[in-house]
Formats: C-alpha cells, sequence, structure tokens
C-alpha cells in the first residue's frame, strides 16, 4: 500500500494558503515565516527602503565560483618556509598563518 503524506503550508498572517517560506533577519537573529505572494509582496515592499540603503552582510553569494585557491595547495610549504624564515632571522610563530613578507621572501630566495 502506497501512502501519500501531503504537506500544506499556511499564511502566518492571514491563515490563508502560503505560496513561500521567506526568510529576513534583523539585529543578527534570522526568521522564517510562511506568506501568500500578496503577503510576501507586502512584506518586501515594506522593507524595500531599508534595504535598499543597506550593506550586504554575509550570506549567499551570486555566483558559487572560488576567487581565490584553495588552503591547501597555498600551505603546503609551510614547514618548509618556517624553518627558512628561523634560519634567515625572520620571527615566525610555530602555527597560525605565515606572514606575506616572510612567504614573498622565501618564494624570492627559491
Amino acid at each position: 500500500m502506497v501512502q501519500r503524506v501531503s504537506v500544506v503550508l499556511e499564511d502566518d498572517i492571514d491563515g490563508g494558503t502560503a505560496d513561500e517560506t521567506v526568510t529576513f533577519g534583523l539585529d543578527g537573529v534570522s526568521y522564517e515565516i510562511d506568506l501568500s505572494d500578496a503577503n510576501a509582496s507586502k512584506l518586501r515592499d515594506a522593507l524595500a527602503p531599508w534595504v535598499g540603503q543597506a550593506r550586504r552582510a554575509g550570506g549567499r553569494k551570486a555566483t558559487g565560483a572560488r576567487s581565490s585557491k584553495p588552503r591547501a595547495s597555498r600551505g603546503s610549504d609551510a614547514s618548509a618556509i618556517r624553518a627558512w624564515a628561523a634560519d634567515n632571522g625572520h620571527t615566525v610563530s610555530e602555527r597560525g598563518r605565515i606572514p606575506a613578507e616572510v612567504r614573498e621572501a622565501y618564494e624570492a630566495a627559491h
């Protein structure tokens, strides 16, 4: 026997049928609300003046492309750079990011 389960979203404002779940944030808190197309449009219109003047903070980027090299390829010579830096008078911690000046000096020497 086949069972089918149907989930029906209810508009959180007027109790009618919701067409979408809208996600928004305020004061560092994210919210979700199920709304009909009409109520979702009202919410977006109400927020438009503030969204139009705001900066985007975090969240998903428009493109999924990476803009920099993966960490593994950049940090593969970390132990060699640290050893070279110690032998050549540079101060570098045992862990963490190697300063750009030290990395550049290492690359210039090799």
